[in-house]
């Protein structure tokens, strides 16, 4: 639905998200600093997903399915050690490149329910976090 706001047009846009967690190790290839060593953490991921209408009971994507999608993706990371995980074997296993992980194995899973995956945020400590999405060029 297209709504007038002064002289310009604005698209009604709804998002919702979720957040989960899930443990693992890794270390930091050529970081140069102590992550280089094995270490761990407990990862706070947080999955955004949105679409223009809501359905007929007036909601743009139920939180249980968005929640049961993201917890399949994190459970392939749960309890290991991330360098042994493809494609971290051969790439850092950074919160960016986590984040790109994510947002890649989840945006089928969303896409099938007929909204678009926007964003995931991944926290590997208190008040640091990465974001990943996909950008359309104007």
């Amino acid at each position: 639905m297209i709504m007038k706001k002064g002289k310009k047009n604005c698209v009604e846009h709804f998002e919702v998200g979720v957040r989960l967690t899930f443990s693992a190790a890794h270390r930091l290839r050529n970081y140069g600093t102590k992550c280089e060593k094995l270490h761990g953490h407990n990862w706070i991921v947080s999955a955004f997903a949105g679409g223009n209408k809501l359905d007929s009971k007036g909601i743009c994507m139920d939180f249980k399915e968005l929640k049961s999608s993201l917890r399949k993706v994190l459970d392939e990371l749960d309890h290991t050690f991330l360098n042994n995980v493809k494609p971290f074997h051969r790439i850092n296993p950074s919160a960016e490149n986590i984040a790109k992980f994510v947002f890649e194995r989840l945006e089928p899973m969303i896409i099938k329910r007929g909204v678009e995956l926007l964003r995931v945020e991944v926290s590997e400590s208190e008040g640091c976090w990465a974001v990943y999405s996909k950008r359309g060029r104007d």
